[in-house]
């Protein structure tokens, strides 16, 4: 069966890495992102023959825009078998700072509302068709509060929740809800972190570990397992325990650091 794949965020990084591990397995894809002349330079100069890729300039932190692109890609090249919500952005914050505010309210709006922006167009025809996999790139950084980090983790934690909320929402349809939990993977994004990072991961190994939860029909999965198991221990350790281990910890760049 010729199946085809929708990824947001797909100029770089995870979204790109995750398009050519698809593209390997001999899916079509559905590309979207704020650089379609990017994607479409990568796509070429990966010799992705054009009826086996197209692009859809898209800004996820605008709803309908993506939701636009959602519907030009049912239109042209019909529903997908999956849909990936990958697109996201991670900047440091500081509640004193006023400007800071409005940086918080671009990123929920881009890693979270993005997120249900993205799946919106899918969700219908998926139900009415009784199958489909709507994959949700959540974080680590949305099981607990990392100082410097709040914008980012608050937005990931409500993935997470949203994510959960929509499987709920959709477990008889047939349609399918997963969330996946990146740990460090090494990309433009991770690339200006002044912490250490961990178990870190290639954007390639880690495509490929999702693109295997994906087809095993996954509703949760923290990639790569070892920072599962980090996961879990920060979340039950207790709250002076965990204050006083990330004490003194870089924090995450603000904008324009």
């Amino acid at each position: 069966m010729d199946r085809l794949v929708f990824v947001t965020g797909a100029s770089s990084g995870i979204g790109q890495a995750l398009a050519w591990r698809y593209h390997q397995a001999g899916w079509r894809l559905a590309l979207a992102g704020r650089r379609a002349d990017a994607i479409e330079q990568w796509a070429r100069e990966q010799g992705i023959a054009a009826d086996r890729c197209a692009v859809y300039q898209a800004d996820v932190a605008a709803a309908d825009s993506i939701a636009a692109a959602g519907r030009e890609c049912i239109a042209r090249q019909g529903l997908p078998d999956v849909v990936i919500g990958n697109a996201g952005i991670s900047v440091g914050m500081d509640t004193a700072v006023r400007e800071d505010l409005d940086v918080m309210a671009r990123v929920l709006a881009t890693n979270t509302v993005g997120l249900a922006a993205t799946f919106h167009p899918f969700v219908a025809p998926m139900v009415q068709r009784r199958a489909g996999t709507l994959v949700g790139i959540a974080s680590v950084a949305g099981i607990r509060g990392l100082p410097g980090h709040a914008a980012y983790c608050a937005s990931k934690a409500a993935a997470i929740a949203y994510c959960e909320s929509l499987r709920g929402e959709l477990r008889t349809s047939g349609v399918r809800v997963l969330t996946i939990c990146p740990g460090y993977v090494a990309t433009p994004l991770t690339a200006r972190n002044r912490f250490p990072m961990p178990f870190l991961l290639t954007a390639p190994a880690f495509a490929d570990r999702a693109f295997r939860a994906i087809e095993a029909g996954a509703a949760w999965r923290v990639i790569p397992w070892q920072m599962a198991g980090v996961a879990k221990l920060l979340r039950l350790l207790p709250n002076a325990l965990f204050d006083r281990a990330m004490a003194g910890q870089p924090r995450k760049r603000r904008q324009g650091e």
